[in-house]
Protein backbone atom coordinates (compact mmCIF):
# COMPACT_ATOMS: atom_id res chain seq x y z
CA UNK A 1 0.00 0.00 0.00
CA UNK A 2 0.89 3.60 -0.61
CA UNK A 3 1.60 6.25 1.92
CA UNK A 4 -0.59 8.17 3.22
CA UNK A 5 0.27 11.51 1.59
CA UNK A 6 0.46 9.81 -1.95
CA UNK A 7 -2.64 8.18 -1.29
CA UNK A 8 -3.94 12.00 -0.61
CA UNK A 9 -2.50 13.76 -3.68
CA UNK A 10 -3.82 10.96 -6.23
CA UNK A 11 -7.70 9.68 -4.75
CA UNK A 12 -10.17 9.80 -6.94
CA UNK A 13 -8.34 11.42 -9.56
CA UNK A 14 -9.12 9.51 -13.28
CA UNK A 15 -6.68 8.12 -15.46
CA UNK A 16 -4.41 10.72 -17.51
CA UNK A 17 -5.65 11.90 -20.89
CA UNK A 18 -3.67 14.09 -23.17
CA UNK A 19 -3.80 17.89 -22.81
CA UNK A 20 -6.46 17.40 -20.14
CA UNK A 21 -6.30 18.56 -16.33
CA UNK A 22 -5.39 16.33 -13.74
CA UNK A 23 -8.20 17.23 -12.00
CA UNK A 24 -11.12 18.05 -14.09
CA UNK A 25 -13.25 21.19 -13.00
CA UNK A 26 -16.55 21.44 -11.69
CA UNK A 27 -19.59 19.97 -13.73
CA UNK A 28 -22.49 22.55 -13.02
CA UNK A 29 -25.65 20.58 -14.76
CA UNK A 30 -29.15 20.52 -13.34
CA UNK A 31 -29.94 17.79 -16.07
CA UNK A 32 -27.91 15.70 -18.74
CA UNK A 33 -29.07 14.43 -22.23
CA UNK A 34 -30.68 11.83 -22.16
CA UNK A 35 -32.12 10.07 -25.15
CA UNK A 36 -34.10 7.01 -25.31
CA UNK A 37 -34.50 4.97 -21.67
CA UNK A 38 -33.57 6.08 -18.56
CA UNK A 39 -29.48 4.93 -18.65
CA UNK A 40 -26.54 5.55 -17.04
CA UNK A 41 -25.00 7.33 -14.09
CA UNK A 42 -26.09 10.92 -14.63
CA UNK A 43 -29.78 11.44 -15.25
CA UNK A 44 -30.66 14.80 -13.39
CA UNK A 45 -28.78 17.19 -10.76
CA UNK A 46 -30.47 15.97 -7.67
CA UNK A 47 -28.96 12.32 -8.28
CA UNK A 48 -25.91 12.61 -9.24
CA UNK A 49 -22.84 14.82 -10.77
CA UNK A 50 -19.55 13.92 -11.98
CA UNK A 51 -17.89 15.97 -9.45
CA UNK A 52 -19.67 14.33 -7.09
CA UNK A 53 -18.13 11.22 -7.92
CA UNK A 54 -14.89 12.14 -8.19
CA UNK A 55 -14.73 13.28 -4.59
CA UNK A 56 -17.10 10.38 -3.38
CA UNK A 57 -14.26 7.75 -4.84
CA UNK A 58 -11.28 10.18 -2.94
CA UNK A 59 -12.79 9.95 0.54
CA UNK A 60 -14.04 6.15 -0.31
CA UNK A 61 -10.08 5.19 -1.28
CA UNK A 62 -9.32 7.23 2.32
CA UNK A 63 -11.69 6.03 4.20
CA UNK A 64 -10.60 2.47 3.35
CA UNK A 65 -7.82 1.98 1.86
CA UNK A 66 -6.83 -0.41 -1.07
CA UNK A 67 -6.39 -0.76 -4.66
CA UNK A 68 -7.79 2.57 -6.66
CA UNK A 69 -11.01 1.23 -6.37
CA UNK A 70 -11.19 1.55 -2.70
CA UNK A 71 -11.55 -2.52 -1.71
CA UNK A 72 -8.61 -4.30 -0.46
CA UNK A 73 -8.02 -7.24 -2.30
CA UNK A 74 -10.77 -9.87 -1.88
CA UNK A 75 -12.57 -7.42 0.43
CA UNK A 76 -15.74 -5.31 -0.32
CA UNK A 77 -15.44 -1.92 -1.92
CA UNK A 78 -16.30 1.38 0.09
CA UNK A 79 -19.25 3.59 -0.90
CA UNK A 80 -19.27 7.22 0.07
CA UNK A 81 -22.26 9.89 -0.28
CA UNK A 82 -21.76 13.33 0.08
CA UNK A 83 -24.00 16.18 1.45
CA UNK A 84 -23.70 20.23 2.02
CA UNK A 85 -23.09 19.78 5.11
CA UNK A 86 -21.64 17.87 8.14
CA UNK A 87 -25.32 17.96 9.57
CA UNK A 88 -26.67 16.75 6.76
CA UNK A 89 -24.27 13.70 6.09
CA UNK A 90 -25.12 13.10 10.30
CA UNK A 91 -28.96 13.60 9.74
CA UNK A 92 -29.49 11.08 6.85
CA UNK A 93 -27.67 8.62 8.86
CA UNK A 94 -30.10 8.85 11.69
CA UNK A 95 -32.99 9.18 9.80
CA UNK A 96 -32.30 6.82 7.04
CA UNK A 97 -31.66 3.99 9.83
CA UNK A 98 -34.23 4.94 12.55
CA UNK A 99 -37.82 4.26 12.61
CA UNK A 100 -40.76 4.76 15.17
CA UNK A 101 -40.40 2.48 17.94
CA UNK A 102 -36.19 2.47 17.44
CA UNK A 103 -33.92 3.18 20.36
CA UNK A 104 -30.32 5.28 19.08
CA UNK A 105 -28.01 5.46 21.42
CA UNK A 106 -25.75 8.97 21.18
CA UNK A 107 -22.83 10.46 23.11
CA UNK A 108 -23.69 13.24 26.27
CA UNK A 109 -20.86 14.68 25.41
CA UNK A 110 -20.96 15.59 21.49
CA UNK A 111 -21.31 18.10 19.01
CA UNK A 112 -23.52 20.73 20.14
CA UNK A 113 -26.10 20.18 17.39
CA UNK A 114 -26.83 16.42 18.57
CA UNK A 115 -29.49 17.37 21.27
CA UNK A 116 -31.22 19.64 18.56
CA UNK A 117 -31.55 15.86 16.64
CA UNK A 118 -32.23 14.42 19.70
CA UNK A 119 -35.36 16.58 19.32
CA UNK A 120 -36.36 15.66 16.07
CA UNK A 121 -35.73 11.84 16.49
CA UNK A 122 -38.17 12.04 19.53
CA UNK A 123 -40.68 14.17 17.45
CA UNK A 124 -40.87 11.06 14.88
CA UNK A 125 -41.28 8.32 17.93
CA UNK A 126 -37.45 7.88 18.13
CA UNK A 127 -36.33 6.74 22.02
CA UNK A 128 -33.00 8.24 22.88
CA UNK A 129 -30.27 7.28 25.14
CA UNK A 130 -27.11 9.15 25.57
CA UNK A 131 -23.78 8.18 27.60
CA UNK A 132 -20.73 9.57 28.06
CA UNK A 133 -17.65 9.13 25.64
CA UNK A 134 -14.90 8.20 27.91
CA UNK A 135 -14.26 4.79 29.41
CA UNK A 136 -16.66 3.45 26.90
CA UNK A 137 -19.49 4.18 28.94
CA UNK A 138 -21.66 4.02 26.01
CA UNK A 139 -21.53 0.01 26.18
CA UNK A 140 -23.71 0.30 29.69
CA UNK A 141 -26.38 1.81 27.76
CA UNK A 142 -26.35 -0.60 24.37
CA UNK A 143 -29.28 -2.76 25.58
CA UNK A 144 -31.72 -2.31 22.81
CA UNK A 145 -30.49 -0.24 20.64
CA UNK A 146 -30.97 -0.34 16.93
CA UNK A 147 -27.64 2.58 16.01
CA UNK A 148 -25.11 3.83 18.30
CA UNK A 149 -23.47 6.96 17.52
CA UNK A 150 -19.68 7.26 18.61
CA UNK A 151 -17.87 10.49 18.51
CA UNK A 152 -14.21 10.08 19.28
CA UNK A 153 -12.30 12.35 19.74
CA UNK A 154 -15.27 13.92 20.91
CA UNK A 155 -15.84 17.92 20.56
CA UNK A 156 -15.22 19.56 22.36
CA UNK A 157 -14.32 18.05 25.04
CA UNK A 158 -11.61 15.19 23.28
CA UNK A 159 -12.69 12.31 25.37
CA UNK A 160 -11.22 8.87 23.23
CA UNK A 161 -13.10 5.63 23.03
CA UNK A 162 -12.47 2.17 21.59
CA UNK A 163 -14.38 2.16 18.13
CA UNK A 164 -13.86 -1.86 17.72
CA UNK A 165 -14.87 -2.59 21.81
CA UNK A 166 -18.24 -0.50 21.07
CA UNK A 167 -18.85 -1.83 17.43
CA UNK A 168 -18.26 -5.74 18.78
CA UNK A 169 -20.65 -4.81 21.66
CA UNK A 170 -23.31 -3.08 19.54
CA UNK A 171 -23.33 -6.00 16.41
CA UNK A 172 -23.63 -8.60 19.11
CA UNK A 173 -27.40 -6.69 20.20
CA UNK A 174 -28.24 -5.90 16.36
CA UNK A 175 -27.08 -2.67 16.26
CA UNK A 176 -25.44 -0.39 13.57
CA UNK A 177 -22.66 1.95 14.51
CA UNK A 178 -21.49 5.10 13.09
CA UNK A 179 -18.23 6.86 14.00
CA UNK A 180 -18.63 10.66 13.67
CA UNK A 181 -14.44 10.85 12.49
CA UNK A 182 -14.63 14.47 11.62
CA UNK A 183 -11.39 15.67 13.99
CA UNK A 184 -9.39 12.62 13.57
CA UNK A 185 -9.63 12.36 9.56
CA UNK A 186 -9.42 9.38 7.45
CA UNK A 187 -5.79 9.54 7.59
CA UNK A 188 -5.85 9.35 11.30
CA UNK A 189 -8.48 6.83 12.18
CA UNK A 190 -10.50 4.85 10.00
CA UNK A 191 -13.74 3.67 11.31
CA UNK A 192 -14.77 1.24 8.95
CA UNK A 193 -11.57 -0.90 9.67
CA UNK A 194 -12.28 -1.28 13.38
CA UNK A 195 -15.87 -2.85 12.28
CA UNK A 196 -18.08 0.52 12.34
CA UNK A 197 -21.11 0.30 10.15
CA UNK A 198 -20.66 3.97 9.27
CA UNK A 199 -17.65 6.62 8.85
CA UNK A 200 -19.42 10.45 8.59
CA UNK A 201 -17.87 13.36 9.05
CA UNK A 202 -17.74 17.26 8.32
CA UNK A 203 -15.89 17.94 5.38
CA UNK A 204 -16.03 21.37 6.21
CA UNK A 205 -13.30 21.17 8.84
CA UNK A 206 -9.87 19.66 8.79
CA UNK A 207 -10.63 17.41 5.46
CA UNK A 208 -10.72 20.18 3.46
CA UNK A 209 -8.57 22.21 5.88
CA UNK A 210 -9.27 26.13 4.31
CA UNK A 211 -11.92 27.72 5.87
CA UNK A 212 -14.44 27.87 2.62
CA UNK A 213 -16.25 24.90 1.99
CA UNK A 214 -19.14 23.36 3.93
CA UNK A 215 -19.19 19.86 2.93
CA UNK A 216 -20.05 16.07 4.97
CA UNK A 217 -20.27 12.69 3.77
CA UNK A 218 -21.22 9.36 4.63
CA UNK A 219 -18.78 6.19 3.91
CA UNK A 220 -20.34 2.65 4.35
CA UNK A 221 -19.13 -0.96 3.08
CA UNK A 222 -22.68 -2.37 3.13
CA UNK A 223 -24.21 -1.49 -0.53
CA UNK A 224 -27.61 -1.71 1.14
CA UNK A 225 -26.48 1.03 3.92
CA UNK A 226 -25.08 3.18 1.31
CA UNK A 227 -28.62 2.82 -1.09
CA UNK A 228 -30.66 4.36 2.06
CA UNK A 229 -28.46 6.95 2.53
CA UNK A 230 -28.57 8.41 -1.14
CA UNK A 231 -32.04 7.51 -1.09
CA UNK A 232 -32.61 9.72 1.86
CA UNK A 233 -30.59 12.80 0.30
CA UNK A 234 -32.02 12.47 -3.25
CA UNK A 235 -35.59 13.01 -1.37
CA UNK A 236 -34.53 15.38 1.16
CA UNK A 237 -32.38 17.35 -2.01
CA UNK A 238 -29.84 17.40 0.31
CA UNK A 239 -26.97 17.67 -1.94
CA UNK A 240 -23.63 19.61 -2.58
CA UNK A 241 -22.86 22.37 -4.86
CA UNK A 242 -20.53 20.92 -7.68
CA UNK A 243 -17.84 23.91 -6.86
CA UNK A 244 -18.26 22.62 -3.12
CA UNK A 245 -17.09 19.33 -3.88
CA UNK A 246 -14.71 20.59 -6.43
CA UNK A 247 -12.88 22.83 -4.01
CA UNK A 248 -12.97 19.89 -1.20
CA UNK A 249 -11.38 17.18 -3.77
CA UNK A 250 -8.73 19.72 -4.94
CA UNK A 251 -8.28 20.36 -0.93
CA UNK A 252 -7.26 16.70 -0.13
CA UNK A 253 -3.90 16.80 -2.36
CA UNK A 254 -2.16 18.69 1.24
CA UNK A 255 -4.33 16.85 4.05
CA UNK A 256 -1.58 15.05 4.58
CA UNK A 257 0.82 17.92 4.81
CA UNK A 258 -1.60 19.52 6.89
CA UNK A 259 -2.94 16.78 9.42
CA UNK A 260 0.90 16.20 10.40
CA UNK A 261 1.94 19.92 10.36
CA UNK A 262 -1.58 20.70 12.80
CA UNK A 263 -0.81 17.36 14.90
CA UNK A 264 2.47 18.49 15.92
CA UNK A 265 2.25 21.34 16.97
CA UNK A 266 -0.75 20.96 19.20
CA UNK A 267 1.03 18.43 20.77
CA UNK A 268 3.87 21.49 21.53
CA UNK A 269 1.20 23.91 22.33
CA UNK A 270 -0.46 21.09 24.54
CA UNK A 271 2.61 20.61 27.23
CA UNK A 272 3.66 24.27 26.75
CA UNK A 273 0.30 24.75 28.78
CA UNK A 274 0.88 22.32 31.20
CA UNK A 275 3.29 24.84 33.13
CA UNK A 276 1.13 27.36 33.10
CA UNK A 277 -0.58 27.80 36.39
CA UNK A 278 -3.73 29.42 35.50
CA UNK A 279 -4.19 27.11 33.04
CA UNK A 280 -6.20 23.73 33.98
CA UNK A 281 -7.51 20.84 32.12
CA UNK A 282 -5.11 20.89 29.52
CA UNK A 283 -6.03 17.63 26.81
CA UNK A 284 -5.15 16.49 24.13
CA UNK A 285 -4.84 12.90 23.46
CA UNK A 286 -1.05 12.78 22.38
CA UNK A 287 -0.28 14.08 25.53
CA UNK A 288 0.93 10.79 27.00
CA UNK A 289 -0.75 11.50 30.85
CA UNK A 290 -3.76 12.69 29.20
CA UNK A 291 -6.38 10.35 29.99
CA UNK A 292 -7.65 9.37 26.47
CA UNK A 293 -3.92 8.57 25.31
CA UNK A 294 -4.00 4.98 25.62
CA UNK A 295 -6.94 4.35 23.48
CA UNK A 296 -6.08 6.49 20.97
CA UNK A 297 -2.42 5.12 20.66
CA UNK A 298 -3.90 1.96 19.92
CA UNK A 299 -6.94 3.04 17.23
CA UNK A 300 -5.36 6.60 15.44
CA UNK A 301 -2.47 6.41 13.18
CA UNK A 302 1.11 7.65 12.59
CA UNK A 303 1.08 10.33 15.82
CA UNK A 304 -1.99 12.20 14.58
CA UNK A 305 -4.18 12.88 17.29
CA UNK A 306 -5.65 15.64 16.03
CA UNK A 307 -5.09 19.79 15.67
CA UNK A 308 -7.75 20.62 18.81
CA UNK A 309 -6.31 21.35 22.18
CA UNK A 310 -8.69 22.32 25.12
CA UNK A 311 -8.05 24.01 28.66
CA UNK A 312 -9.71 25.72 31.27
CA UNK A 313 -9.10 29.57 32.10
CA UNK A 314 -10.31 30.93 35.66
CA UNK A 315 -13.04 32.29 34.73
CA UNK A 316 -15.28 34.00 31.52
CA UNK A 317 -13.22 37.72 31.89
CA UNK A 318 -9.92 35.96 31.99
CA UNK A 319 -10.53 33.75 28.80
CA UNK A 320 -12.07 36.98 27.00
CA UNK A 321 -8.28 38.82 27.69
CA UNK A 322 -6.80 35.63 26.24
CA UNK A 323 -8.69 35.91 23.09
CA UNK A 324 -8.33 39.62 22.63
CA UNK A 325 -4.61 39.61 23.09
CA UNK A 326 -3.82 36.68 20.44
CA UNK A 327 -2.31 37.88 17.09
CA UNK A 328 -1.96 35.08 15.33
CA UNK A 329 -5.10 33.40 15.99
CA UNK A 330 -8.39 34.17 15.09
CA UNK A 331 -11.23 34.12 17.20
CA UNK A 332 -13.56 31.92 15.26
CA UNK A 333 -15.61 28.80 15.55
CA UNK A 334 -15.09 25.30 13.60
CA UNK A 335 -11.72 23.73 13.66
CA UNK A 336 -8.82 22.11 11.12
CA UNK A 337 -8.37 25.18 9.11
CA UNK A 338 -4.90 26.33 8.12
CA UNK A 339 -5.14 29.13 10.22
CA UNK A 340 -5.55 28.84 14.02
CA UNK A 341 -8.44 29.53 15.32
CA UNK A 342 -9.74 29.85 19.18
CA UNK A 343 -13.34 30.29 21.05
CA UNK A 344 -14.66 30.59 24.28
CA UNK A 345 -16.49 27.66 23.91
CA UNK A 346 -19.22 28.38 26.61
CA UNK A 347 -20.56 31.75 24.31
CA UNK A 348 -22.80 28.98 22.41
CA UNK A 349 -24.82 27.32 25.35
CA UNK A 350 -25.36 23.55 24.97
CA UNK A 351 -21.94 22.55 25.89
CA UNK A 352 -21.73 21.35 29.55
CA UNK A 353 -18.28 23.04 29.77
CA UNK A 354 -16.84 25.88 32.28
CA UNK A 355 -17.27 29.52 31.54
CA UNK A 356 -13.31 29.34 30.78
CA UNK A 357 -13.13 26.68 28.84
CA UNK A 358 -11.40 26.72 25.57
CA UNK A 359 -11.32 25.06 22.18
CA UNK A 360 -7.99 25.82 20.58
CA UNK A 361 -7.54 24.60 16.96
CA UNK A 362 -3.77 24.64 15.69
CA UNK A 363 -3.29 25.69 11.91
CA UNK A 364 -0.55 25.88 9.90
CA UNK A 365 1.53 28.74 11.08
CA UNK A 366 5.44 27.86 12.43
CA UNK A 367 5.36 25.74 15.36
CA UNK A 368 7.68 27.91 17.39
CA UNK A 369 5.85 31.17 16.38
CA UNK A 370 2.23 29.98 17.39
CA UNK A 371 3.33 28.78 20.82
CA UNK A 372 5.11 32.09 21.26
CA UNK A 373 1.42 33.82 20.86
CA UNK A 374 -0.08 31.95 23.23
CA UNK A 375 2.32 32.13 25.97
CA UNK A 376 1.99 35.99 25.26
CA UNK A 377 -1.40 36.08 25.42
CA UNK A 378 -1.79 34.19 28.74
CA UNK A 379 0.77 36.61 30.24
CA UNK A 380 -1.26 39.52 29.07
CA UNK A 381 -3.92 37.97 30.26
CA UNK A 382 -2.89 37.50 33.92
CA UNK A 383 -1.37 40.93 34.19
CA UNK A 384 -4.31 42.84 32.84
CA UNK A 385 -6.27 40.88 35.13
CA UNK A 386 -4.96 41.92 38.44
Amino acid sequence: MTGDGTRAVRAGLPEPRANEPALPGPAFAAHYHLPGEVAGPYTYGREGNPTWTALERAISELEYPGDPAGAPAGGPAAETVTFPSGMAAISAVLFSQLRPGDTALLPADGYQLLPALRERLEDFGVTVRTAPTGHDAQLGALDGARLLWIETPSNPGLDVCDIRRLADAAHSRGAVVAVDNTLATPLAQRPLELGADFSVASGTKALTGHGDVLLGYVTTLDPELAAAVRAWRKTTGAIPGPMEAWLAHRSLATLQLRVDRQAATALALARALHDRREVTAVRHPGLPDDPAHAVALRQMHGGRFGCVVSFVLPDRAHAERFLAALRLVDEATSFGGVRSTAERRGRWGGDAVPDGFIRFSVGVEDTEDLVADVLTALNLAQTNGI
